[in-house]
Order: C-alpha cells, then structure tokens, then sequence
C-alpha cells in the first residue's frame, strides 16, 4: 500500500514536496505492528459454530468499521510524514517506536470503548470505571497527536538540511499547529471527564469539536499560504520604448 501511495503521487497535490518513495525498514517495521493492532480488533479467529454466533459476530462490525478507520487515519498520517521528509535518524526513530507503542496500547480501550457504546455484552460495574475508560482513551488519542507535533516539529528543526523552500516550512508548521489542535481536543476531554461521572458524556461530545477546529485551522493557514505563495505579482508597466511602439 506505501508503495501504491508513493507511485501515484503526481495524482494527488500536496505542498511539500515528497523526497521518501521506497518502504524503510522503520516503515515495514510500522505497517506490521499496525497489521497487528488491526488483527487485535478482530473478536475472534474462530469460525461461527451455529447461526446465533454469527449474528453475534455481525453485531460487532459498526465497533469494528470505526476502530479500524481511526487506526487507518493514524496510519495514513505517519506513512505521508515520512513521504514528505524520508527521515530515518535517530530521533525520527525514536519517536515513531513510542507512536508505535502507543498504537498498540490504544487498541484495547479504542475497542472497548466503541464495542460499549454500539453493542451489549460490555459492562461496567460502577460508575467511575465509565471515567477511567474515557482518560485512557482520551490520553492516548492526546498523546498519538502529540506524537505527530513532536515529529513534524523534528522536521521543522532539519528544515536546512532537507532543503525546505518557504512554502514547505509554512506547511510544515500547518500540520504542527494541526496535530496541536487534536491533541488538545483529546486533553479537553480528559480534563472534563476527570470532573465526574456526570459529566462523562460532555467529554465525549467534546471530540464533534475535531471538525470544526480543523477546518478554521486549514482554512486560516490556507488563506495565509495563497497570500505568501500562490499570490501572481501584478505585472509591471512595459518600458517607454515599447509603449511607443
């Protein structure tokens, strides 16, 4: 799939320019680890004894659908960083191994949680489990994007050594900012489910605000980008020789 991604590159418009088109070995590392997040979603290998097992299972693809997205998302935005920067020292390393980490550590409560929320069959049996639930995954959404600021930042900083033109720092910066935003949003919904059980659902309603936050945040730097960068000069008045003429 990173290979597909990379080749058809010229179809897709994107304002730094990408340096990485062949898989790393960091790379493979990650499409694995994500292959094992996914398979960790899955209820169970086994196939369905009787029709009601399968039912059973059926009832489980809406949690599935939205996890696997979610995981999809994560893994779509790491595989464009490294398109974009081809990165492969040691600090791009490192924080790509705790993203990784905190990937796998994300699955159980993601699925817990979505599974809770769209199925039967998951319980809690008091309330403030309903509050720890919510940190645990609210803390780790925070901290994959948090994860994400700290890589763009990385590239930010070796902007000289990628050779970034202005418009790429300008970019890289964007998705600084953009990462920040998700990663507050998910701090916002920690903090507010930390001030009790009834305000649990607050917390989770909290995360419609992702939308809006990123659109106001693409459509300001956006706007910003096209006045810097994408502006035509105003063409200059011919000499007088060839007003004569």
């Amino acid at each position: 799939m990173r290979k597909h991604v990379a080749n058809t590159k010229k179809e897709h418009k994107d304002r730094i320019r990408w340096r990485g088109h062949e898989v790393t070995r960091i790379e493979a590392l990650s499409d694995a680890v994500f292959a094992f997040a996914i398979t960790l979603l899955i209820v169970s290998l086994e196939v369905p004894k009787d029709f009601e097992e399968l039912l059973a299972g059926m009832r489980t693809f809406f949690p599935f659908a939205v996890c696997f997205f979610m995981l999809f998302q994560v893994w779509l935005i790491q595989n464009i960083f490294f398109r974009r920067y081809n990165l492969h020292d040691q600090w791009t390393i490192v924080l790509n191994g705790m993203l990784l980490f905190v990937v796998l550590f994300f699955v159980y409560p993601l699925k817990f949680l979505f599974s809770a929320w769209m199925t039967t069959g998951f319980f809690f049996k008091e309330p403030e489990q309903v509050v720890q639930l919510f940190q645990i995954y609210s803390s780790g959404f925070a901290a994959i994007y948090i994860l994400f600021s700290l890589m763009y930042y990385h590239a930010y900083r070796k902007r000289e050594e990628l050779e970034l033109t202005d418009s790429e720092v300008f970019e890289t910066r964007t998705n600084i900012y953009r990462n920040m935003v998700m990663a507050g949003i998910g701090l916002l919904s920690v903090m507010i489910a930390s001030l009790g059980v009834q305000y649990v659902g607050m917390s989770g309603f909290i995360y419609i605000l992702i939308g809006p936050a990123i659109a106001v945040t693409h459509s300001r730097r956006g706007k910003i980008h096209r006045l810097r960068f994408e502006t035509t000069p105003t063409a200059q008045e011919p000499p007088e020789a060839e007003k004569a003429e």
